[in-house]
Formats: structure tokens, C-alpha cells, sequence
């Protein structure tokens, strides 16, 4: 079992990065795409809460994963609310569409589950396949700078009706050479959380934990450049952080951590 099959709780703990996230898509295709962006593909869609966000807006939007505990929350998320999401199983390294899209979209990190530079650059590859010329992909993903401290941990709290989910992210060790680290994910559920919390105890209310470990390929602003090279299909056009400010684009040093790539599908 890893975290992504369980997918209610995973939708919650990074519902806030949603309206964000999603404002910053439609920015983009705006500014950066050549005509009209009316279709959407999202590799690693995971739960699809930015899928189904985007669909909301109006846009027709196919979403790929292997974990198919995420796909059917997905699928029953766009019945439910008759949304124009369509997902799918396949690998994010080897998949095709019958038809192009307009643009594509990772915004946080499930890139760097490709673990190897072949991967990594057949997914480049199998997207610009996906993507019709003119056309954007926005990529998220966390660099590592070369004098960056390779000791990390994060924890947030996220809240739904009566659930409550904390997240702790704990980098457990970072192999520069073979470029991996190895993430632990820590979740804590507390249900039934009244709406003060100060009130809620183990008596009155669930209490679920698990925990996942796997590793994470590393880049640098460098490494992912010379990626780049070998999928020439793809030009940079942009890079932002995860400010996702759309008049702010950065110029890509080795210094940058939190990084979003615009990719522009060659003509």
C-alpha cells in the first residue's frame, strides 16, 4: 500500500495548492500558447482535484495514472458532477492519445518518480507526442541546489467538513551521485474533528495513521537542462517558483529550488 491509495485523504491534504495551481494553468496557456487551449492532458493525475477543477472552468480534460485507487476516485468525481474529465490508466513514460491536446500540465513533483534519465526523457517525449504544435507544458518540480542541505522535513495541515489530515515530509537520505532521495510520508486522519478542534479526543472521533517511503530522482537547474537537449521538440519558454506570479518569470539559475518549467511544443 502506498499514500496514493488512499485517495480521500490525499485529495485533502493538497486541496489549498488547488485554486492556485489552477489559476496559474489557465495564466499560462493564455500567455504562452499559440491559439486557443480548450483540451488538457495531466500526467500523474492522481486524485484529479486540479483536473476536475479545470473541467469546471470548461475545459476538456484527460488525466493519466497507474494507481487506479486514484483514477476511480477520479472517475467518480467527474460522474458525480458531470464533468468533462476523462482518466485513464498508463504508465506517464509510455501512454498516447488519439488526438493531440492543447497543452499539458505536472505541476508538483510526480515527475521526479521517473527515476532514471531514459524515463524521464521518454515521458518528455511521450508528451510532446500528446501536445499539437504551439502548444504548453507546465512542469513543477523541486530542484536541489548543489550547496543545498540535503536534511528536509515539512508538515501542513489540511481540513474538510469533520477531517482532518496532517502531513509530515521527511527527506530520510540524498544520494547526489546516483541522484536519488528517499522521501518518508507520514499521514495523520483524525475524523469526526468538531469545529473547534481544541475539543476533539481519541474518545470522540477516528484516528487513522500510515506511512510510505520511495525514492525521488534529484535535478539541478542544470541537469534538467541538459535534459531538455535531448527532446528537442520542447523549447523553455519561461520559469516561474511556486509563487505562480504570471508577470514574474525568473530566470533559471543553479539556486533555484521550487521551479515550474513552460514548455513550448515546437512548431
Amino acid at each position: 500500500m502506498t499514500w496514493y491509495d488512499y485517495p480521500q485523504y490525499y485529495d485533502i491534504a493538497f486541496q489549498s495548492e488547488t485554486l492556485p495551481e489552477a489559476d496559474f494553468i489557465e495564466a499560462a496557456c493564455r500567455k504562452y500558447a499559440v491559439g486557443l487551449v480548450r483540451t488538457l492532458l495531466e500526467p500523474a493525475c492522481g486524485t484529479g482535484r486540479l483536473a476536475a477543477e479545470l473541467a469546471r472552468r470548461g475545459y476538456r480534460v484527460f488525466g493519466l495514472d497507474r494507481n487506479l485507487a486514484a483514477l476511480g476516485y477520479l472517475r467518480r468525481r467527474a460522474s458525480r458532477q458531470r464533468l468533462r474529465a476523462f482518466p485513464f490508466a498508463a504508465d506517464m513514460s509510455r501512454f498516447g492519445l488519439a488526438q493531440p491536446v492543447d497543452a499539458a500540465y505536472c505541476t508538483f513533483d510526480s515527475f521526479r518518480h521517473l527515476l532514471t534519465e531514459q524515463a524521464a526523457q521518454q515521458h518528455l517525449t511521450a508528451v510532446a507526442e500528446a501536445v499539437r504544435p504551439g502548444g504548453i507544458y507546465i512542469l513543477g518540480l523541486h530542484l536541489l541546489p548543489p550547496d543545498a542541505s540535503p536534511e528536509c522535513i515539512e508538515r501542513w495541515t489540511e481540513r474538510r467538513g469533520r477531517c482532518q489530515v496532517t502531513v509530515t515530509l521527511r527527506v530520510l537520505r540524498c544520494d547526489r551521485r546516483r541522484r536519488i532521495e528517499w522521501i518518508r510520508i507520514s499521514v495523520l486522519v483524525r475524523k469526526g474533528v468538531p469545529k473547534h478542534p481544541k475539543r476533539w479526543n481519541a474518545q470522540s472521533g477516528q484516528v487513522i495513521r500510515f506511512r510510505d517511503e520511495f525514492p525521488l530522482r534529484i535535478y539541478t537547474a542544470r541537469q534538467f537542462r541538459r535534459l531538455l537537449t535531448k527532446t528537442p521538440q520542447w523549447e523553455l519558454a519561461d520559469v516561474y517558483d511556486f509563487w505562480y506570479e504570471i508577470d514574474h518569470p525568473m530566470k533559471l539559475t543553479d539556486q533555484m529550488a521550487d521551479t515550474v518549467f513552460i514548455l513550448r511544443r515546437r512548431e
